[in-house]
């Protein structure tokens, strides 16, 4: 998509609260989720290059962005990824493609493993299970994603120190997480800062590493023995990252799903921001068109 296809901002009404987006396009409909400490702003780039092709649905994940960040709600992945379904069929799509990144990953093989039926490809960028992470985590773990512990340790103690500069504990994710020498433009910056000075947003999100560390978790454990990801996964990261160095993406991968495929891309952890480009033609070929293969679906 060029500047020509601009993104159209909405808003959809769900159960649970109102779900800020935008959307640009037309085509085959992809739902694409963001990460911390992000806003569906992250995938602009990336949406502008596939409108030509796709639908692109880009979503504030409840809690963050403009979207609705009730205080007393279930904020594990399993409710976001039957929110985020909600949205889809309220804008009319009841099969798409879905591609997450951190903890939009998460909502999203969630929402893979839970409603099987609505999602016709899967992409995860950046992650390995939350179970997984827990599981093998170590003394690299504990220091290198400290944010797991701290926005995860019990109410309040988290949303107060994160009162006291909120801007500096964005600066720092942006900063460190990303590759050398990458810049966040800065209305993008100032949007990523903005959210983490409302407390209700700040809560939200603590809320859903808490149920990372126990709801989450718990979901992954009795799902994983039986291969739950039906259907084909594109699994991407960053190759200088934790992931990489850490882990066997794919192997870990193969664990839950049969049909997985991917690799490392050059940049830090934000690729949809860093290397737009390259996420792009990865996802142009992933989710290029093949027939349906539910039985009786149009062909």
């Amino acid at each position: 998509m060029t500047a020509a296809r601009p993104l159209h901002p909405f808003d959809v009404d769900t159960t649970v609260g109102r779900i800020h987006g935008a959307r640009a396009g037309a085509g085959p409909p992809l739902l694409l989720l963001h990460g911390l400490p992000q806003t569906h702003l992250m995938w602009s780039a990336v949406a502008r290059q596939l409108a030509d092709r796709y639908t692109v649905i880009a979503t504030d994940l409840r809690g963050y962005g403009h979207s609705a960040a009730p205080e007393s709600t279930d904020y594990s992945m399993r409710s976001l990824a039957a929110e985020q379904v909600e949205v889809m069929t309220r804008l009319g799509f009841d099969r798409f493609h879905v591609a997450g990144h951190d903890r939009g990953a998460r909502c999203a093989y969630r929402m893979a493993i839970d409603h099987p039926e609505r999602v016709r490809r899967l992409a995860v960028l950046d992650i390995i299970p939350t179970a997984d992470a827990f599981d093998s985590a170590d003394h690299r773990f504990a220091l290198g994603f400290w944010v797991w512990s701290f926005l995860g340790a019990p109410a309040p103690i988290p949303e107060r120190l994160l009162a006291g500069d909120p801007h500096s504990f964005v600066d720092h994710l942006l900063e460190t997480w990303a590759a050398p020498g990458f810049t966040f433009p800065e209305d993008a910056r100032a949007a990523y800062r903005a959210q983490f000075d409302d407390p209700a947003r700040v809560h939200a999100i603590c809320e859903q590493y808490r149920c990372a560390a126990t709801t989450d978790t718990a979901l992954d454990r009795a799902d994983r023995p039986r291969r739950p990801i039906e259907c084909p996964t594109l699994v991407l990261w960053s190759a200088s990252g934790a992931v990489d160095q850490w882990y066997d993406p794919l192997a870990v991968w193969g664990r839950w799903a049969a049909d997985v495929a991917g690799e490392a891309l050059p940049g830090g952890h934000f690729l949809p921001e860093e290397v737009p480009d390259v996420v792009a033609e990865q996802f142009r070929a992933f989710f290029a068109e093949v027939p349906d293969s539910r039985p009786g679906a149009p062909q």
